[in-house]
């Protein structure tokens, strides 16, 4: 008999956060090795710092803003569902 995994909305906003915060690593640990130093507002800003013109770094961040890009669709489609709920009434 084959099981099938259901995963809530909640629990894939809670997994997707989890990767977003290991690609978050991923992005500062990197740009620190290139240049020593730089905080999380830092690589906000990456053409303030030539030493951040990486195609290892640009693909790491794009992976995070990819992420992040599925995150806000998950978070937006649980907030449409939930505006879209009829308002339940009292007797």
């Amino acid at each position: 008999m084959q099981k099938t995994a259901e995963l809530t909305l909640q629990e894939l906003t809670e997994l997707i956060s989890e990767i977003e915060a290991l690609q978050e690593k991923k992005v500062i640990d990197l740009a620190r090795r290139l240049h020593p130093g730089l905080t999380h507002d830092d690589i906000k800003n990456p053409h303030d710092f030539p030493e951040l013109n990486d195609t290892d770094w640009h693909y790491a961040d794009g992976v995070l803003t990819g992420i992040q890009t599925v995150k806000m669709a998950v978070l937006s489609r649980i907030r449409s569902s939930r505006d879209s709920r009829p308002e339940e009434t009292s007797s």
